[in-house]
């Protein structure tokens, strides 16, 4: 097997909108650490796959479909074996939002909603970011090495936590806040592994790390300060502290739509800021070095990829629920959260006149013994679990965002009597039908189903038995 690296910065300029919610926002001059885009490409006899992790929000469809027709045209990777994914760190660039000339379409009070009271994409940004991508794939395919790779899974059950709580009033809240007397207990699962592909130049005898891939289900929301991957840039600093700096970190961020490093039933503090991107990102990549310095090393073949894409309607508000909006839009406070969500109403109505169907596309890239699957919402953590346990290969990486963004896939009780919080709120963002989850699932599993795992590399045995050791068969002394 061959593999390559590479890895590109793509650092919002001061002034720049910052993505992460549903009102504006700006980036300050100060950054934290140059958020990046990393890339790998692994190659066989017949196949390359490009695996690509990009240290913003989220990614929207029309810069996946055009990175990848580029990538294609240079350099003749399929765009089919490209994964495209966002980090989903709140401290990105801005990119994945309001995309320019969405809303043309729609009255004027719309278009001042979605253009100045929304996150919006920024050409530039978008541009550099797309750029930032091919460059990326086409160093990493024009460095390819001989090499040999390494898989495993770690495990980190301290920093992760649903962030959807059961109440004493039988509704589910998302963060009813620490200390809240009426939380009964978590709503949801969160999910350990710590996914990790690693790979070594072959002729320094798996002594250099060209690169590896890591996979952990946690949002990017600790939020150190300025511009930053967030708690992904101790990760790589964590990787690279201990494997060398020529090594690059390609994170893909899990099944995670309702898992933060917040815990609500923890009365302590300090989950945000530089201490708590810090403890994350430290704490998984010590896991990933766990893996890399134990799993056996060989070749991880053979390489596939497989596509569906399927076809999902959004939900559709009421008439009297956009009526309510049009009114609420002008009795309540702006900026308030009842104002903000009368905006997203209306936005989504509007968005409905054009789009009533999302283009929900699944993926399977196979590398060996291990299937990366994707999908572009921001998937509820049950879900990824769901499709682990389904797979028939030893190592499963589940990846939201990938290849899209198209909002939160709750599971179905979150829609229920029971269910509740903002994930399940109509905005333009987030509005896919109910059972969008369970379709994303369907897909996952026939993909993985139709690909044949490949062997875990395996460690050497140690030679037969030859001879006693003189030091070890000596009888006891007592005196």
């Amino acid at each position: 097997m061959q593999a390559g690296f590479a890895e590109r910065e793509i650092t919002p300029m001061a002034g720049m909108e910052q993505p992460g919610g549903y009102g504006k926002a700006y980036h300050s001059t100060v950054v934290h650490d140059p958020p990046k885009v990393r890339a790998a490409v692994f190659a066989d006899a017949s196949e390359r796959v490009a695996v690509v992790g990009c240290d913003v929000a989220m990614l929207p469809r029309y810069v996946v479909l055009r990175a990848r027709a580029a990538i294609e045209a240079r350099c003749g990777i399929r765009a089919q074996s490209i994964m495209l994914a966002a980090s989903h760190t709140h401290s990105g660039g801005p990119i994945g939002m309001v995309a320019p000339g969405a809303f043309d379409h729609a009255s004027e009070l719309v278009r001042r909603l979605a253009y100045e009271h929304s996150t919006c994409d920024d050409p530039r940004y978008v541009a550099m970011v797309q750029e930032a991508i091919v460059d990326a794939v086409i160093e990493a395919d024009a460095g390819k090495r001989d090499a040999v790779a390494a898989v495993g899974v770690g495990r980190e059950a301290g920093v992760a936590f649903n962030r959807r709580l059961r109440m004493r009033n039988g509704r589910t809240y998302t963060h009813p806040g620490k200390g809240n007397p009426d939380i009964v207990g978590f709503a949801g699962p969160v999910d350990p592994d710590v996914g990790v592909i690693g790979v070594w130049s072959r002729e320094s005898g798996a002594a250099e790390l060209l690169g590896c891939v890591v996979n952990f289900a946690c949002h990017g929301t600790t939020g150190p300060g300025g511009a930053s991957a967030d708690w992904v840039y101790y990760l790589e600093r964590t990787t690279r502290g201990v494997l060398g700096p020529q090594a690059v970190v390609v994170f893909l961020n899990g099944a995670s739509g309702d898992v933060t490093q917040v815990n609500n039933l923890s009365p302590h503090g300090e989950e945000h800021g530089e201490r708590a991107a810090r403890r994350v990102g430290v704490r998984v990549g010590a896991e990933a070095l766990k893996v890399l310095v134990s799993a056996p090393a060989g070749a991880l073949e053979p390489l596939a990829s497989r596509v569906e894409v399927l076809a999902v309607p959004r939900r559709r508000p009421s008439a009297e629920r956009v009526r309510r909006s049009l009114e609420l839009l002008h009795s309540a406070a702006p900026g308030s959260t009842e104002w903000l969500f009368a905006k997203e109403v209306l936005m989504l109505d509007a968005l409905l006149q054009k789009e009533p169907v999302a283009e929900v596309e699944v993926q399977a890239i196979q590398i060996g013994p291990v299937v990366l699957v994707g999908n572009p919402s921001e998937l509820f953590c049950q879900w990824g679990l769901d499709i682990k346990a389904a797979s028939p290969f030893p190592f499963t990486f589940v990846v939201e965002l990938a290849n899209g963004s198209v909002g939160y896939a709750p599971t179905e009780d979150a829609f229920g009597p029971h269910g509740g919080g903002y994930e399940t709120r109509l905005t333009s963002y987030s509005n896919l039908e109910v059972g969008a989850g369970a379709k994303i699932v369907a897909a996952a599993n026939r993909l993985t189903r139709a690909l044949t795992p490949g062997v875990e590399p395996s460690l050497p045995h140690s030679q037969a038995w030859l001879d006693e050791w003189d030091y070890g068969n000596v009888p006891p002394e007592v005196e």
